[in-house]
């Protein structure tokens, strides 16, 4: 299982997600990134191109070791500055507040804990800073989500820990986030239990005493 999730998987989500539909989508949800930047699942950082002309330096975090080669070339190539971690963003290793906005394009739906992911992320958020995310999760079409619920045992081998069935928006507020604005969709061609769609923005306030 390690020889695909290191060499196999990160080919595959290359090839997958570099699509056209989905680099309009991280362009329009990465527009509003502003200030010091913590990408969690950076990846083969193929968000890079789609951050808005002003991001200087982003700090990108991301689990799996076979990510990094892509990642490297990626962040070689780019005029923004990236702070490479091989970590999981169960347990993120900076200050409380240090960070103005958080991304995470197609990660929500692989972090074993992602309750716990989205406790760190929202205490190293600034208050009021924003959680920029791009998801694929469960749909409302109750005939769609009995497919994606039975499909997902299988799914989460091929897709290295991925879910079809979270639905990110109600896991953000679970964790404490007030969602600013959200839009969900298909996505205009292929499979429905895989391509309902999250964009949106959710937003930290500051912590109680």
């Amino acid at each position: 299982m390690s020889l695909y999730r290191h060499h196999v998987f990160p080919w595959v989500l290359e090839l997958v997600m570099n699509q056209r539909v989905f680099r309009k989508l991280r362009h329009e949800v990465l527009a509003p990134a502003t200030g010091r930047v913590l990408e969690i699942g950076f990846g083969t950082g193929i968000n890079l191109p789609h951050y808005p002309q002003g991001t200087r330096r982003i700090v990108g975090v991301d689990s799996n070791p076979g990510m990094t080669r892509l990642a490297r070339r990626r962040a070689d190539a780019s005029h923004i500055e990236v702070e490479h971690h091989q970590l999981s963003a169960e347990a993120l290793p900076f200050d409380t507040g240090s960070f103005d906005t958080v991304v995470s394009t197609f990660t929500l739906c692989s972090i074993p804990d992602l309750q716990q992911a989205l406790t760190e992320v929202r205490r190293v958020l600034k208050p009021g800073g924003e959680f920029l995310y791009l998801e694929h999760g469960l749909s409302p079409d109750e005939a769609v989500a009995r497919w994606q619920r039975r499909i997902n045992p299988a799914w989460k081998v091929v897709g290295d820990g991925c879910h079809l069935d979270r639905d990110p928006t109600a896991e953000l507020q679970r964790a404490g986030f007030a969602i600013e604005r959200v839009r969900n969709f298909y996505l205009p061609h292929g499979t429905k239990f895989a391509g309902y769609m999250y964009l949106g923005a959710a937003r930290r306030g500051r912590l109680r005493a």
